[in-house]
């Protein structure tokens, strides 16, 4: 039985209230760092090991020392301010605060950072996250033993998890069901996203599935898991992790590398946020109310945007986030993703680096990363020609979403 007429989602049209943020272009991503990925054997690096790896590698890319670093914002339940700060050496530790978003959590923290940097409440703020996520403890574990864990909490395990919807894959499948029933979007149409993140991926040296390119008929191929998503529709699961390091644009000056400005930073929370079913409107979700605001105080709108990572745990995550961001109408994502529009050399090269579906997972991080590099003009094979303004999204639990508007 079809549900009542949706309501209309906040459009870009409607800028924020008309008012640009105070925040624009005052803080700036100095510096990048990421790990090796792997799925397989034994890791090298515990969970937390990985994120001083990526952590240390960032610090010395912006040029900075480890005790020049004092704000910290961790990723939720893989490690605290305090462990990190006292495996970096980080002395003077004025600022901690983790976000509890899910995916959404690391393009939320730019906002975080942003505002402690231009406030003086820090200088240089460390954004990590990492994880074992191949080797380690498994999804479908972690919700087995540990409700706060679970997106949706008590939700998801009194209505959702007796009826044999245990895992992220299985809740997100009804969206994309839904919106196939609603707009006739297809299955070719999901996998001409999951082709073009393995499409970028092979030229990217650290990408898991580098060497491992994809046709439509593998991917057609490839065993239902949770109607509609195929294998090919699923993130990897990796060990590995990344960081950035964020300050002002005033010190930025002083730094070897070449900043990226934060034009704008907005998160977003769909309502009710812990149920997917009842909410009046299927497809709003907590992008559809971040995407205005960030477009109305970068004064930008999608079309000026010249690449875009996105969020992508699943295909139709990302075909959704690309209509509520703003980039087409709602229901015509399908069509938007054909034809090489979001591959490089499109309209919109979408996960140049063939992010969550084809180099990693490592928690949404390294879209920031990659963004970075497509701004400095430091993607080599696989960059953006002339890129001057990227869009990164974050997803959480059961649809908070993060944006931010980057710039050289």
């Amino acid at each position: 039985m079809s549900a009542p007429s949706p309501v209309r989602p906040p459009t870009v049209a409607r800028a924020h209230s008309g008012v640009s943020s105070s925040l624009r272009d005052r803080a700036c991503i100095i510096g990048i760092g990421e790990t090796a990925y792997s799925r397989g054997g034994t890791p090298e690096l515990s969970q937390l090991g990985l994120q001083l790896q990526a952590s240390a590698r960032a610090i010395e890319d912006a040029g900075l020392k480890h005790t020049d670093i004092d704000g910290i914002l961790p990723f939720p339940a893989l490690a605290t301010a305090e462990e990190l700060a006292a495996n970096l050496g980080v002395e003077d530790l004025r600022f901690a605060a983790t976000l509890h978003m899910g995916g959404a959590a690391p393009v939320a923290a730019l906002q975080a950072a942003a505002m402690a940097v231009a406030t003086g409440v820090a200088r240089h703020v460390l954004i990590p996250a990492g994880w074992n996520g191949y080797s380690g403890r498994r999804t479908r574990e972690i919700v087995a033993s540990d409700e706060g864990a679970i997106p949706g909490g008590a939700v998801a395990r009194d209505y959702y998890m007796p009826f044999g919807l245990t895992a992220p894959l299985q809740w997100y499948s009804l969206m994309a069901r839904r919106h196939m029933h609603e707009y006739g979007t297809t299955p070719e149409q999901l996998g001409a996203i999951a082709m073009t993140m393995r499409q970028h991926a092979q030229l990217n040296p650290n990408a898991v599935m580098r060497g491992k390119p994809m046709s439509m008929d593998e991917y057609l191929a490839s065993p239902l898991i949770a109607d509609p998503y195929r294998l090919f529709d699923c993130c990897l699961e990796t060990d590995g992790a990344a960081a950035v390091v964020v300050t002002t644009a005033e010190r930025a000056r002083d730094l070897r590398r070449r900043a990226v400005y934060i034009m704008a930073v907005a998160e977003g929370h769909p309502y009710p946020a812990d149920d997917l079913l009842n909410r009046p409107d299927p497809f709003s979700v907590g992008l559809t109310y971040a995407a205005p605001k960030a477009f109305g105080d970068a004064g930008v709108r999608p079309e000026d945007a010249d690449f875009a990572q996105i969020y992508d745990c699943f295909t139709f995550e990302v075909l959704q986030q690309i209509e509520e961001a703003g980039f087409c109408a709602r229901g015509e994502g399908g069509a938007f993703v054909e034809g090489g529009r979001i591959a490089l050399g499109g309209a919109l090269p979408v996960n140049t680096h063939g992010r969550l579906l084809s180099e990693a997972h490592v928690l949404g991080l390294g879209h920031i990363v990659e963004a970075v590099r497509q701004l400095r003009g430091d993607a080599r094979e696989r960059q953006v020609a002339g890129a001057e303004i990227g869009v990164v999204t974050g997803w959480g639990d059961f649809g908070d979403g993060s944006i931010a508007i980057l710039r050289n």
